[in-house]
């Protein structure tokens, strides 16, 4: 029943941002009378949309969901209220709910006298939610660091050119992963040099991502693609003359560079629980510099570039072997003629 939710919550994976993807199971015994799932901001939640769909089946049901239920008033009623409201007899949540505001829907179902339990397959509801996990409880979203680079890890020409590496499914590959995260970061040197749009394509989706452009001195043209249709923001490290209509923030760091930490509290701030950056070397290395990286998605194409290449990272030299950055692999698969691999620090 579980496994069953978390698949429903998984609808949810490129709509339900900045909340969480949430699924829900009615189940009497092993009959399933209702479920539901999140679909966005402002919607009925999951346990909601379960409880319409069983309508009187609820009564002495349990619902089986991957988050604690809510219990505040926010953009919709309290969830562990209308389970109570219907007769649900028990709760098995798979992980409780971060968000402080509205924590205490276990206690709450307790309280109306409602067996509730959690940690059923809680590792797989918490990855489905990494980004808002770590928006809730570090003040941050969780970053992904994306590179297509070939076999010697060239992500680009000396002249800064990458299009492109990686084949065809690769490219789409990365276009659903695009389509999940919240926002998409690059830097000034990728838009001169590409000239990128960083919206999803190829791919169905209801929504655009917010695409985060990094440019210290506030060089980005107004005919930039990236700026097309609006829903960008631009970091700079000093004012200055932005192109009209774009959002600026100015968040100077004491070496005169956009302070990339306190960037993520920003973007965190407005909700941004999956941030993917996918932008050139030197970027790339002061985000792993600055502690800023959570995972790195890679695509390696089996082609060569040389050492005139462009690399993946803007590093310093290291005097140990022991001092370099460890990564652990998640998963390493073939896509097309490339092969991906997802690594965390």
């Amino acid at each position: 029943m579980m496994q069953r939710a978390l698949a429903l919550a998984e609808n949810g994976l490129w709509t339900a941002t900045p909340n969480p993807r949430v699924g829900c199971v009615l189940a009497q015994g092993e009959r399933i009378v209702g479920e539901g799932w999140h679909q966005a901001a402002g919607a009925p939640h999951a346990e909601a949309n379960a409880l319409a769909a069983a309508g009187g089946q609820a009564r002495g049901a349990t619902a089986f969901v991957t988050l604690e239920p809510c219990n505040h008033h926010g953009r919709t009623p309290p969830c562990a209220g209308a389970l109570a409201h219907a007769g649900v007899t028990r709760v098995v949540a798979a992980a409780r709910d971060p968000n402080p505001q509205a924590e205490g829907g276990g206690a709450a179902l307790a309280a109306a006298g409602i067996r509730f339990e959690h940690g059923l397959l809680e590792d797989e509801a918490r990855e489905l939610n990494i980004g808002f996990f770590s928006r809730v409880t570090r003040g941050r979203p969780w970053v992904r660091l994306k590179i297509a680079a070939t076999l010697d890890g060239r992500t680009a020409l000396a002249d800064g050119r990458s299009q492109w590496i990686t084949g065809p499914e690769a490219r789409l590959d990365g276009h659903r992963w695009r389509a999940r995260a919240c926002a998409i970061l690059t830097g000034i040197g990728t838009v001169k040099a590409d000239d990128p749009r960083l919206t999803v394509r190829e791919v169905r989706t209801p929504r655009q991502p917010l695409r985060v452009v990094v440019d210290s001195r506030l060089e980005i043209s107004a005919g930039a693609r990236i700026l097309d249709g609006g829903n960008t923001i631009v970091f700079c490290a000093q004012p200055g003359a932005a192109p009209q209509g774009v959002e600026t923030i100015t968040l100077p760091n004491s070496q005169g560079k956009v302070d990339l930490p306190r960037m993520l509290e920003e973007l965190a701030r407005r909700g941004v629980n999956e941030l993917q950056v996918e932008a050139g070397f030197r970027l790339n290395g002061s985000l792993l510099r600055e502690g800023c990286v959570d995972e790195l998605l890679l695509y390696f194409n089996p082609s060569v570039l040389g050492d005139g290449a462009q690399g993946m990272f803007d590093l310093p030299s290291l005097a140990t072997l022991e001092a370099r950055p460890r990564l652990a692999l998640r998963s390493v698969e073939r896509v097309g003629e490339d092969l991906r691999i997802v690594a965390r620090l």
